[in-house]
């Protein structure tokens, strides 16, 4: 898996951060996503695609690979 993000698109609601933490963080200055992890293992997959579902901007693109 392969994870993108649009920063331009990010409104720093931050609902990747609670679902995947170890790859998504926010900047402290505006919230917006900062990616941790462009190559999440397999056990974190699940979550990441989770973030990518809820994420209300649909800032998050996923690439199987």
């Amino acid at each position: 898996m392969l994870v993108h993000i649009d920063q331009d698109k990010c409104c720093g609601a931050g609902h990747c951060v609670l679902a995947a933490p170890e790859v998504f963080d926010q900047r402290d200055e505006d919230g917006i996503v900062v990616l941790l992890d462009a190559r999440p293992p397999a056990e974190l997959q699940q979550a990441v695609r989770e973030a990518a579902d809820v994420c209300p901007a649909a800032a998050i693109r996923l690439e199987m690979v």
